[in-house]
């Protein structure tokens, strides 16, 4: 399957963000809709890719949205949710009455 400019400067951007580059994989997929990249990294790196308030995902959008114009299509990026990431290990609160 041949490289696409998305999915090598993704890689590349989040490869100069995290602690364990090798542990980032990205998937692509094309859809109707345009080009789907799902990320996936190392759990100790989810706060290294997602940021404060998810400003560094928000500005990586922002990149990506940039890369897929110029190459005539419309590119998302969704962030995969690791095992063993923060999210999945903090308990369910409960609903106060």
């Amino acid at each position: 399957m041949a490289e696409t400019p998305d999915k090598n400067f993704l890689e590349f951007l989040v490869k100069a963000l995290v602690d364990h580059p090798d542990d980032v994989r990205v998937e692509r997929k094309v859809d109707e809709r345009g080009v789907l990249l799902t990320l996936h990294v190392n759990a100790q790196d989810m706060g290294h890719v997602v940021g404060r308030q998810g400003s560094t995902a928000k500005a990586i959008r922002s990149l990506l949205r940039i890369v897929g114009i110029k190459n005539d299509a419309r590119v998302n990026l969704k962030i995969e949710e690791p095992e063993g990431g923060l999210r999945s290990q903090q308990p369910a609160e409960e609903g106060t009455v």
